[in-house]
Protein backbone atom coordinates (compact mmCIF):
# COMPACT_ATOMS: atom_id res chain seq x y z
CA UNK A 1 0.00 0.00 0.00
CA UNK A 2 2.94 2.32 0.45
CA UNK A 3 3.40 2.21 -3.29
CA UNK A 4 -0.09 3.60 -4.00
CA UNK A 5 1.03 7.18 -3.52
CA UNK A 6 4.40 6.71 -5.16
CA UNK A 7 4.79 8.25 -8.57
CA UNK A 8 5.21 5.72 -11.34
CA UNK A 9 7.67 6.80 -13.96
CA UNK A 10 7.59 5.23 -17.37
CA UNK A 11 10.01 5.92 -20.14
CA UNK A 12 8.18 6.79 -23.35
CA UNK A 13 10.06 6.58 -26.61
CA UNK A 14 9.10 9.32 -29.03
CA UNK A 15 9.85 8.72 -32.68
CA UNK A 16 9.58 11.33 -35.42
CA UNK A 17 7.05 10.38 -38.08
CA UNK A 18 7.77 10.17 -41.77
CA UNK A 19 5.15 12.78 -42.67
CA UNK A 20 2.82 10.08 -43.98
CA UNK A 21 0.76 8.34 -41.31
CA UNK A 22 0.12 5.38 -43.60
CA UNK A 23 3.86 4.82 -44.08
CA UNK A 24 4.29 5.04 -40.30
CA UNK A 25 1.62 2.34 -39.96
CA UNK A 26 3.70 -0.01 -42.10
CA UNK A 27 2.23 0.35 -45.57
CA UNK A 28 4.64 0.25 -48.50
CA UNK A 29 5.75 3.63 -49.86
CA UNK A 30 3.55 3.24 -52.94
CA UNK A 31 0.44 2.21 -51.02
CA UNK A 32 1.03 4.88 -48.36
CA UNK A 33 1.13 7.62 -51.00
CA UNK A 34 -2.05 6.33 -52.62
CA UNK A 35 -3.83 6.16 -49.26
CA UNK A 36 -2.68 9.67 -48.36
CA UNK A 37 -4.04 11.05 -51.63
CA UNK A 38 -7.34 9.23 -51.22
CA UNK A 39 -7.74 10.36 -47.62
CA UNK A 40 -7.07 14.00 -48.58
CA UNK A 41 -9.76 13.82 -51.27
CA UNK A 42 -12.19 12.16 -48.88
CA UNK A 43 -11.63 14.91 -46.30
CA UNK A 44 -12.22 17.64 -48.91
CA UNK A 45 -15.39 15.95 -50.15
CA UNK A 46 -16.63 15.59 -46.58
CA UNK A 47 -15.96 19.31 -46.00
CA UNK A 48 -17.94 20.12 -49.15
CA UNK A 49 -20.92 18.09 -47.92
CA UNK A 50 -20.81 19.63 -44.44
CA UNK A 51 -20.44 23.20 -45.69
CA UNK A 52 -23.12 22.81 -48.36
CA UNK A 53 -25.87 22.27 -45.79
CA UNK A 54 -27.42 19.66 -48.10
CA UNK A 55 -28.92 16.47 -46.80
CA UNK A 56 -26.92 13.34 -47.54
CA UNK A 57 -29.55 12.32 -50.09
CA UNK A 58 -29.29 15.65 -51.93
CA UNK A 59 -25.48 15.72 -51.72
CA UNK A 60 -25.31 12.15 -53.01
CA UNK A 61 -27.48 13.12 -55.98
CA UNK A 62 -25.26 16.13 -56.70
CA UNK A 63 -22.13 13.97 -56.52
CA UNK A 64 -23.58 11.18 -58.66
CA UNK A 65 -23.61 8.65 -55.82
CA UNK A 66 -26.20 6.65 -53.97
CA UNK A 67 -26.86 7.84 -50.43
CA UNK A 68 -25.36 4.64 -48.92
CA UNK A 69 -22.21 5.11 -51.01
CA UNK A 70 -21.86 8.74 -49.85
CA UNK A 71 -22.41 7.55 -46.29
CA UNK A 72 -19.54 5.07 -46.71
CA UNK A 73 -17.31 7.90 -47.94
CA UNK A 74 -18.29 10.14 -45.03
CA UNK A 75 -17.56 7.28 -42.61
CA UNK A 76 -14.03 6.99 -44.00
CA UNK A 77 -14.35 3.64 -45.75
CA UNK A 78 -11.22 4.37 -47.79
CA UNK A 79 -10.92 0.82 -49.11
CA UNK A 80 -14.19 1.27 -51.04
CA UNK A 81 -12.96 4.21 -53.14
CA UNK A 82 -10.30 4.32 -55.82
CA UNK A 83 -8.27 7.45 -56.45
CA UNK A 84 -9.97 7.78 -59.83
CA UNK A 85 -13.47 7.60 -58.31
CA UNK A 86 -12.57 10.21 -55.67
CA UNK A 87 -11.19 12.61 -58.30
CA UNK A 88 -14.48 12.30 -60.19
CA UNK A 89 -16.54 12.89 -57.03
CA UNK A 90 -14.39 15.89 -56.06
CA UNK A 91 -14.87 17.39 -59.51
CA UNK A 92 -18.64 16.99 -59.18
CA UNK A 93 -18.35 18.85 -55.87
CA UNK A 94 -16.81 21.76 -57.74
CA UNK A 95 -13.31 21.07 -56.46
CA UNK A 96 -10.25 21.34 -58.66
CA UNK A 97 -7.84 18.43 -58.34
CA UNK A 98 -4.32 19.05 -59.58
CA UNK A 99 -1.68 16.43 -60.26
CA UNK A 100 2.03 17.04 -59.81
CA UNK A 101 4.50 14.42 -60.95
CA UNK A 102 8.20 14.49 -60.10
CA UNK A 103 10.96 11.93 -59.71
CA UNK A 104 10.99 10.14 -56.36
CA UNK A 105 13.78 11.17 -54.00
CA UNK A 106 15.56 7.85 -54.42
CA UNK A 107 15.38 8.18 -58.23
CA UNK A 108 16.91 11.67 -58.05
CA UNK A 109 19.78 10.42 -55.90
CA UNK A 110 20.35 7.47 -58.22
CA UNK A 111 20.42 9.73 -61.30
CA UNK A 112 22.88 12.10 -59.64
CA UNK A 113 25.18 9.24 -58.63
CA UNK A 114 25.15 7.83 -62.18
CA UNK A 115 26.26 11.16 -63.69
Amino acid sequence: MAEEGAAVSKRVKIERGSGNVFRDLGFSETEARNLALRSELMIRIEQFVEESGMTQARAAQRLGLTQPRLNALLRGKIDLFSLDALVTIASRAGLTVELRVRPAKSARHSAAAAS
